[in-house]
């Protein structure tokens, strides 16, 4: 019986043709949002709060993105 075996995560698809990642900044309270951008709409999706690196490296994980991520405050 396998209790603590790490579960393997599935990479979620994203439209890559019409959107991009993004971390959005607060100046003010320091918060910082993951999500994705649409670069015709310039609209937000956001998908997650980010806390620290850990969580921005279950988001590169959870949807299959490597590089910079766009920080926009």
């Amino acid at each position: 019986m396998m209790l603590f075996q790490k579960k393997k995560q599935e990479t979620l698809d994203y439209d890559k043709e019409n959107e991009k990642p993004i971390l959005r900044c607060s100046i003010c309270n320091g918060e910082k949002v993951a999500g994705f951008k649409n670069i015709n709409s310039g609209k937000f999706h956001e998908v997650m709060f980010v806390r620290d690196e850990k969580d921005l490296e279950e988001f590169r994980e959870k949807y299959g993105i490597s590089g910079e991520i766009i920080k926009e405050y």
